[in-house]
């Protein structure tokens, strides 16, 4: 009957959601429309299906409903069905059909732990059902219950191995017990669908025949594997550190109610690509064979409006600029651009005689990375500066002192991620916020031609995804000397000690152990030369190197930028 043709059709769902929505049959939703205009006939004429002249049964209106949600499901309109079901599910608890959907919309909706409740309850009411008993292993895997699903993938694949995605999760989980060359085996026969599962499954592939010494083949399934347009956790890091610092320079200061500042260049990265540094990690390893150096240009521009100045009270609206290109055709992909939008508002004043400022500020900033959008964040702030007493120093003179009390928080949503096509990567998704909070002191000496910064933050990242959270400690000192000429030397260094919370599960450490917890030291160094050509004209150049040291190997890196910039200043 069409009604099971429906649940062989759904039961692919759990693993290509959008695809199978956008391939369904006309005989399917003419169905679907079918039941759903009979129901509603019949309860206007007061009768249940089959019976005349009776009234209509809770039972026969949780089959509206569950009809109802059947629609909505297959239409993407996962809240609406969600609700449906809900009050099907009040009127008939029992309604098997219903507790699967249920247990779809759920996983549709990424809340594993839901679907799990309803599918385990469905399977109570019709535990011989294998697309129940397939769906609940797909809620167990999206949830991290991994031990819980491997039974049930295993029982199911003995008797249907040719079962739509399952072959994946069979190896997934085989690989996880490190019976690589069954889990080999598992992900070469599998009948795989879904885009993103087909490129995981020789992801893995490739790590198990690494760890059984067939080096050769392990290269060729991770060069497959990594034909995608899609960023990885590895390379996303990366990227966006760099985006963070590339444009690292002093901001100009002018009493204007108009500030700009517009620079063009050219850089060369050693590492476009975040290639993990040399290790014992089979698939570290694959991944330095990707081409990552990369010669570019570099555009960047910065606007400050001072729309308000009343007494003690200033407001400026702020929009930056950043784009860079890879010259290197085969890193185009990496080419991203950076726009940031801000409101700042300023109150300044003296307390015991020493000036201060207090700053509100609030900065949206969206990153594409191949204008294809990557990640966006708001980021509120507030800041209080106070210049300390100046004080004299034998040989080095004046010591004027500048303190700035430092607190933010920031919203990151990242796109097109694994997460984001597949809920059963939810370990995967970086979206959260990160809360912090520090100080910076500047020790300046002769009218600030001479600069001693040194600083402290901690910081708190709480992500979606358990791989990505962690508790950070970040260091900063830099100096700043003017040699005379219009010449000035700048150089910062910050280390960022990152203890992240859970076990990592997606990759593992040397050993291939799982259950690693991940723990990273990331140093930065950056240096400027600039020289001033007019009141309007400078040049520079600068060197920045990232050091990222992780006990997890693919996160372990080294990258080097150098840059020349032309800038323009209003």
């Amino acid at each position: 009957m069409p009604e099971n043709r429906l649940w062989e059709r759904v039961e692919r769902k759990g693993a290509t959601m959008k695809e199978a929505c956008q391939q369904r049959e006309y005989v399917h939703k003419k169905y679907v429309y079918f039941v759903v205009s009979l129901s509603f006939f019949m309860a206007l004429l007061g009768q249940p299906w089959g019976a005349v002249a009776k009234p209509a049964s809770p039972q026969a209106d949780a089959d509206v409903l569950v009809a109802q949600a059947v629609l909505a499901y297959e239409e993407e309109r996962y809240e609406a069905a969600q609700d449906l079901l809900a009050r099907a599910l009040e009127l008939d608890p029992q309604d098997v059909r219903g507790l699967y959907y249920s247990g779809l919309t759920n996983l549709a909706l990424k809340q594993p732990d839901k679907a799990v409740q309803a599918l385990e309850a469905a399977g109570q009411l019709s535990p011989e059902d294998a697309n129940i008993r397939y769906q609940l292993g797909v809620a167990y895997f999206s949830a991290g219950k991994f031990d819980q699903a491997a039974p049930i993938f295993e029982d199911l694949y003995k008797t249907d191995p040719q079962r739509e995605n399952l072959g994946y999760y069979v190896g997934f989980n085989r690989y996880r017990q490190k019976n690589y060359k069954e889990a080999a085996e598992a992900f070469e026969k599998a009948k795989i669908q879904d885009p993103n599962l087909v490129q995981l499954s020789h992801f893995y592939r490739g790590l198990a025949l690494g760890v059984m010494g067939m080096s050769e083949e392990a290269a060729a399934e991770i060069r497959t594997a990594r034909q995608t347009q899609m960023v990885s956790p590895i390379t996303g890091t990366g990227l966006l550190r760099l985006g963070d610092v590339i444009a690292t320079g002093q901001p100009v200061t002018s009493q204007k109610r108009l500030k700009a500042q517009i620079s063009l260049g050219g850089y060369y990265d050693d590492n476009v690509a975040i290639n993990p540094n040399p290790s014992r990690d089979p698939f570290a390893e694959t991944l330095r064979s990707r081409k990552t150096t990369s010669g570019g240009g570099i555009a960047n521009a910065f606007f400050d409006y001072s729309f308000l100045q009343k007494g003690s009270f200033e407001a400026t609206a702020t929009y930056g600029f950043l784009q860079t290109y890879n010259a290197n055709n085969d890193l185009d992909r990496f080419n991203f651009q950076n726009h940031q939008v801000g409101v700042n508002g300023f109150y300044r004043g003296t307390v015991f005689n020493m000036p201060f400022q207090w700053g509100l500020h609030y900065t949206y900033d969206y990153l594409f990375l191949n204008m294809t959008g990557f990640l966006s964040r708001h980021s509120p702030s507030t800041t209080f500066s106070i210049a300390g007493p100046t004080i004299e120093l034998p040989l080095l003179g004046k010591m004027a002192n500048l303190t700035t009390f430092i607190g933010r928080y920031q919203v990151k949503s990242f796109f097109g991620e694994f997460g984001d096509f597949d809920s059963r990567f939810i370990s995967q998704f970086r979206d959260g916020y990160n809360a912090m909070g520090g100080l910076l002191h500047v020790f300046r000496f002769a009218e600030d031609r001479f600069l001693i910064r040194l600083g402290y933050q901690h910081d708190n990242e709480s992500t979606s995804g358990t791989d990505f959270s962690y508790v950070g400690n970040r260091l900063q000192v830099g100096g700043q000397v003017g040699l005379g000429w219009g010449v000035t030397v700048r150089y910062d260094y910050d280390i960022h000690w990152r203890d992240y919370k859970n076990s990592q599960s997606l990759f593992v450490d040397d050993n291939l152990n799982n259950g690693t917890r991940r723990r990273d030291i990331e140093q930065t160094h950056f240096v400027q030369i600039s020289k001033q050509l007019s009141d309007h004209f400078s040049v520079s150049a600068q060197y920045q190197r990232i050091r990222e040291d992780s006990n997890i190997p693919v996160y372990d890196y080294t990258k080097n930028v150098y840059t020349g910039l032309v800038t323009w200043v209003y």
